[in-house]
């Protein structure tokens, strides 16, 4: 591809975002170039508050989906129109020209990659897990370091699988990592640490592992979930 006809789809999965999401697109508007965007694509799930009248005032397009993560971020990809898909988290934000970044990579043949990631917290215990998404490891990914891929080896790999309620991301990304090189970018995208604040940043840690761990041991997307309702949506 020429690097001037590359052009990104930004797809945000939401429900009941209205609280960050007019935050999260005008910062995304201050922080990339309109020649590179081709569309900010917010799919949402069924939001019962003003998540959608919110997002369409700041400049997006909201497209409506059935419940569920891997769901949005499906159907966000069947209709997005840039060659070049990038997923997002609503409370994830990547760094200034993070589009450039993005089109540099394909550019240069890495047909999928993510930034590395920090908490917009001054936990130390955040920090040192923060750190091994330099790592280039399929233990080290997740979904909030942000995803991009092409939109041509999106549509080859099948996209994400709708059985996984929970883990989605990271079964994906495993799936790229057996077919092709994923490139870590030397750059930090920032996500909100609200969750762990909430419940725990030890315990919720160690969920998160013992979901990776049950994974590996051949544990499917429905006793992934059931672990992550008993133990982490509680």
């Amino acid at each position: 591809m020429k690097k001037n006809k590359l052009q990104i789809s930004i797809i945000i999965p939401v429900l009941n975002e209205a609280s960050g999401i007019a935050q999260t697109l005008k910062y995304l508007t201050a922080n990339s170039s309109p020649k590179n965007i081709h569309e900010i694509l917010i799919v949402d799930g069924g939001s019962t508050d003003n998540t959608v009248i919110i997002a369409q005032q700041n400049g997006a397009k909201v497209i409506h989906s059935a419940k569920g993560r891997a769901k949005q971020l499906n159907y966000g990809a069947k209709n997005a129109k840039g060659n070049i898909l990038y997923f997002l988290h609503a409370d994830t934000l990547p760094p200034h020209d993070f589009d450039q970044s993005i089109i540099d990579a394909v550019a240069n043949d890495h047909k999928t990659g993510c930034f590395q990631m920090k908490f917009d917290s001054n936990s130390n215990f955040l920090s040192f897990f923060a750190w091994f998404t330099r790592v280039n490891h399929e233990l080290c990914r997740g979904g909030d370091q942000s995803l991009f891929i092409t939109k041509q080896l999106f549509d080859s790999s099948g996209g994400f699988n709708e059985d996984y309620v929970v883990y989605e991301d990271n079964e994906f990304i495993g799936r790229l990592y057996k077919s092709t090189f994923f490139k870590i970018l030397p750059r930090h995208v920032k996500t909100s640490a609200r969750r762990y604040e909430e419940r725990g940043m030890i315990k919720l840690q160690y969920h998160f592992g013992m979901m990776h761990l049950k994974n590996y041991l051949g544990a499917g997307p429905e006793q992934l979930y059931d672990y992550y309702k008993r133990k982490i949506s509680v």
